[in-house]
């Protein structure tokens, strides 16, 4: 929740590949006080089943930009190896080994202001994403 002299921030993630809340995906926060400034790391989180991070540290005081950094290639290659396997439990020919993503991290970085929420959710499949201020 923002009060009065910080914003926060919210985020979730959708595969549009199977249109499904993308799970497990670790998501790290930092923030910074003006553009030349120096990224401060908060933490992170990972999606739970409906795709959403519901703990997100908060953002501290004076914060003016927000980065996300998404770690798609673990989720792709835990969903490939995911398929591998039942595909090799129903006698079908293995899957490709490969992540098969071109994007092994999606980074989004923001201005912010004080008092504001910021949702950005993040379309994401294994060549493209998008994301937007959400509400």
């Amino acid at each position: 929740m923002s009060t009065d002299t910080t914003a926060s921030v919210s985020t979730h993630i959708l595969d549009t590949s199977i249109g499904r809340p993308a799970e497990g995906v670790a998501v790290a926060l930092s923030a910074r006080s003006g553009s030349g400034a120096r990224w401060l790391a908060l933490g992170g989180s990972a999606t739970d089943a409906d795709g959403r991070c519901k703990d997100l540290p908060a953002l501290p005081e004076g914060t003016t930009h927000v980065r996300l950094d998404f770690a798609t290639e673990a989720y792709f290659t835990a969903k490939k190896q995911t398929a591998t396997k039942q595909a090799e439990a129903q006698q079908d020919a293995p899957a490709h080994r490969d992540s098969g993503t071109f994007f092994p991290e999606v980074t989004v970085t923001f201005a912010v202001r004080p008092g504001e929420h910021y949702h950005v959710p993040l379309l994401l499949n294994p060549f493209g994403y998008s994301v937007y201020r959400g509400s």
